[in-house]
């Protein structure tokens, strides 16, 4: 009598097909992820702007009036409350410009280029726009 030996394992042709069926699963999220990237950074730099006015109206109401120009978004952290526990920069790694005329204060991100101005991504993005 003859006694076939059973084989464990998988054949070659079975791991190739594994293997392109997650080549293209991956291929398919990252497609599907990739736009929507930077339309996320510019809906984060809006909320870290928010953020930081919030902390901007908490040092006014604490001192009398916002952080000067000069001192910026530093004195939200150097106070002795610390208003925010570090100075943040904006999604695309840039500081968040700050400038007040000791009444009234603005913040701003120049998008994703870092320039003044443009449109689109590279649009920038106020807190005077944010309400």
């Amino acid at each position: 009598m003859v006694r076939l030996r059973s084989q464990a394992g998988f054949t070659l042709m079975e791991i190739l097909v594994v293997v392109f069926i997650l080549g293209l699963l991956a291929t398919l999220v990252a497609v599907n992820v990739g736009g929507h990237v930077d339309p996320a950074k510019r809906t984060t730099a809006a909320a870290n702007i928010r953020t930081i006015a919030n902390a901007v109206s908490m040092y006014a109401l604490e001192y009398g009036s916002p952080p000067s120009t000069a001192d910026g978004i530093a004195a939200l952290v150097a106070a002795p409350q610390r208003f925010l526990k570090s100075v943040p920069v904006d999604p695309w790694g840039n500081p968040y410009l700050y400038a007040s005329d000791g009444a009234d204060f603005v913040i701003v991100s120049h998008g994703k280029d870092g320039q003044p101005g443009g449109s689109g991504l590279d649009e920038d993005i106020s807190s005077d726009d944010l309400g």
